[in-house]
């Protein structure tokens, strides 16, 4: 709701203080007032990117609030995570999805937005094979895997990872807030029969190209290797 960013964020760019290893974003109701402000307070507190969650927030896409927002992150070379896809949705969401999201509105602020850094979770659930075509053809576009490789949902994500273009998907999980056991996707993931190089990007390299950390050593090796030990069948 409006007038909360600001706390969330200060709890946030505390947290990453506290804990090196983390990486938070900013947070923002879309269309409230001082918009542009609060998130360049934010970025200045150390926080890299902004998370909105249409379901919940209820925004429409190409409002004036949402431009404001494109706007600033494009300005600031910080990446926008958006959950825009239809699913998964709820009952208790006061807005209905399908009337907001769409991987059509998507592709236009990409269209608009040419340097916009851009990340949908879910794999852009239930318009799988739209975002699929997308990541191919925008460079600014990444998804992640959230509940999407669990078979935990009513509709099933068919694609095949390793012949989507794997350098702008990203392992997401939605911890500590999922129905299942917490390693239950990795294990789908690590089963998958991808090749090293694939692995290691969704698995991190890709993560930090979007967000602009590094990972010391050789990634592809040093995410492969770790996550082939311990995610072993």
């Amino acid at each position: 709701k409006p007038g909360v960013a600001r706390m969330l964020n200060a709890h946030m760019a505390d947290l990453c203080r506290k804990y090196s290893h983390v990486t938070g974003t900013a947070t923002i109701f879309p269309g409230e007032e001082d918009a542009e402000e609060i998130l360049l307070e934010a970025f200045k507190m150390g926080l890299f990117g902004v998370k909105l969650h249409c379901h919940v927030q209820c925004f429409e896409l190409d409002s004036v609030g949402m431009h404001r927002i494109y706007r600033v992150c494009s300005d600031q070379d910080m990446p926008l995570i958006m959950h825009v896809g239809r699913e998964p949705k709820s009952p208790a969401y006061k807005c209905d999805p399908y009337l907001l999201c769409s991987a059509q509105k998507v592709e236009r602020v990409l269209k608009d937005y040419p340097t916009l850094k851009v990340c949908v979770p879910h794999m852009g659930a239930d318009e799988f094979e739209s975002y699929r075509r997308m990541i191919e053809q925008y460079d600014t576009l990444w998804l992640d895997t959230t509940m999407t490789l669990a078979e935990y949902l009513p509709f099933k994500f068919e694609h095949s990872l390793e012949e989507m273009r794997t350098d702008r998907i990203m392992y997401g999980t939605d911890f500590p807030n999922i129905p299942y056991a917490w390693d239950r996707e990795i294990r789908k993931l690590n089963n998958l029969g991808l090749s090293e190089a694939s692995l290691a990007g969704i698995l991190g390299k890709n993560a930090a190209e979007l967000f602009g950390f590094g990972i010391g050593g050789d990634p592809v090796k040093q995410i492969s290797k770790r996550s082939r030990n311990v995610w072993q069948k």
